[in-house]
Formats: structure tokens, C-alpha cells, sequence
């Protein structure tokens, strides 16, 4: 019976990755199509992924209260309990990427008639390409929990902060020459600002992808120095008795050990 109750956890788990999987490929298709519908103007598009975001909104709806339900229901441990972790967590890295290509499309709206000249399209275009190729190297990353992949995303996320600015260069100079007015620069510069924070969640989400195999997050290392600062880095837990880790010691919620009988 216990058997088959964790074959059934472990599926449920399996399940989630997929969907995960599935919502950050909606993400990734609906980044490329925007980026097409942005340079072509194509306000039927736009419109499109606009209404279409209510679908990814769902779908990751779903996927973090199972997460929430599996926590609550199966009291994981160890590997299990950091995959579920950061499930939700990068459930909501995912959806918020897909908000921002929603905003790009209503940019797209605002931008509708303005000329775009070439060296601008041409930036736009390259930074679709390389944050596109981010997310999906992140969750290819999440899907083979390859902590070595994982690691490498904040490096390639430089190549996405340099065209970034370069394309914010670029806007400068192309309204100094009189080619776009002060509201169209604001709204292409708005659009470059989307392109590069998705980037940083795909970084994000590598980041804790890194957690599931090791355990180990960027802030472990602000917390590592405050507690050779000195500094408390732990709340203890009360909840009408002492609470203790598995081995019987109350260190691991911050308590102080009781004296020896």
C-alpha cells in the first residue's frame, strides 16, 4: 500500500514537470510569434497572444495549488521536497514571462504606424532570438536536472545584457536623428526592458534548478556571511512543543540543544 501510494507521489511529481515543460513552451512560442507580430506591426497577433494569456494564467494556476496539495498531502523530504519547492516557485518565473510578452503586444498597439528603422529591427530581432534560446536552455536544464546547464545561464544572460544595451543605445540615437518621436523611443525602450527581464527569469529559474540537485540557492551566501558576522540567521519554530529534526536535536530550527542528562 505505502508502495503504491509514493509510485502514485512520484507520478503526480512527474506530471507537474511535464506541465511545466508545456507552460514554458507556450511561453517560448508565444515570445517568438510576438516578436514577429512587433516588427510586422501585426495587430491581429497581438491580439491574439494578448487574449491567449488567459490559458497560460490556468494552466499555472493548476500547476502550483497540485504543488501546494502535494506538500501538504505526501510531507516530502530531501529531493522531493525541493522539487516541489521550486515547482511553485518557477511556476510563477514562467507566468510572469508570459506577462511580459502580453505587454510587449500592447506596446506593439501603441507603436502601430511608427517606422522602426533598420539597425533597431535588427537588435529587436537578435534579442527574441537569444531570450527565446535562454528559457529554452533553462528548462531543458529543469527537465534533465543538469546543475551544469543551470550554472551556465547567468553567464549567457550577459550576451542578453549587452544587446540590451546596445538596443537602449540605439533608441538614443535613432530620435536624436529625428527617426522615431520621444512617446515611440519610451515604448521601444519598454519593449528592450521586457526582452531583458525575461532573460533574467529563465537565469531564475536555473537558479533553482541548481536548488533541487544541491540544495543550494545565490542567497545561501548572504546568509553564510551574516552567520560569521554573528548575525542570527534563524527563526525558531514553536508550535505548542518543541520542534526537532529528524535526529532529535532542536539545532536545525535555530533552538539551543538541551544540556546533556
Amino acid at each position: 500500500m505505502a508502495l503504491d501510494v509514493r509510485r502514485g507521489f512520484h507520478h503526480d511529481l512527474d506530471l507537474v514537470r511535464d506541465d511545466l515543460v508545456r507552460l514554458a513552451g507556450m511561453v517560448t512560442e508565444a515570445l517568438a510569434r510576438g516578436t514577429e507580430a512587433l516588427l510586422a506591426g501585426d495587430l491581429k497577433v497581438a491580439e491574439e497572444l494578448i487574449n491567449g494569456d488567459d490559458v497560460l494564467d490556468t494552466l499555472a494556476v493548476d500547476i502550483e495549488e497540485r504543488c501546494y496539495s502535494l506538500l501538504a498531502l505526501q510531507q516530502p523530504v530531501a529531493v522531493d521536497l525541493r522539487a516541489l519547492v521550486a515547482a511553485a516557485r518557477m511556476c510563477s518565473e514562467i507566468e510572469r514571462s508570459g506577462d511580459l510578452v502580453v505587454n510587449m503586444m500592447k506596446a506593439t498597439r501603441r507603436l502601430y504606424g511608427t517606422s522602426i528603422d533598420p539597425k533597431l529591427r535588427g537588435l529587436l530581432a537578435r534579442l527574441g532570438d537569444e531570450v527565446g534560446r535562454l528559457f529554452r536552455l533553462a528548462m531543458d536544464a529543469y527537465a534533465d536536472r543538469n546543475e551544469g546547464l543551470a550554472a551556465a545561464l547567468d553567464d549567457m544572460d550577459d550576451a542578453v545584457d549587452t544587446l540590451h544595451a546596445e538596443y537602449i543605445a540605439a533608441i538614443f540615437e535613432s530620435h536624436d536623428r529625428k527617426a522615431i518621436p520621444l512617446q515611440a523611443a519610451v515604448q521601444l525602450a519598454l519593449v528592450g526592458r521586457y526582452y531583458e527581464r525575461i532573460g533574467d527569469h529563465a537565469v531564475n529559474i536555473g537558479e533553482r534548478v541548481r536548488y533541487i540537485c544541491t540544495g543550494w540557492l545565490p542567497e545561501h551566501a548572504g546568509v553564510a556571511r551574516q552567520a560569521a558576522a554573528g548575525e542570527a540567521t534563524r527563526t525558531p519554530l514553536t508550535s505548542g512543543q518543541r520542534l526537532r529534526d529528524v535526529d532529535g536535536s532542536a539545532e536545525a530550527n535555530g533552538d539551543t540543544p538541551p544540556p546533556p542528562s
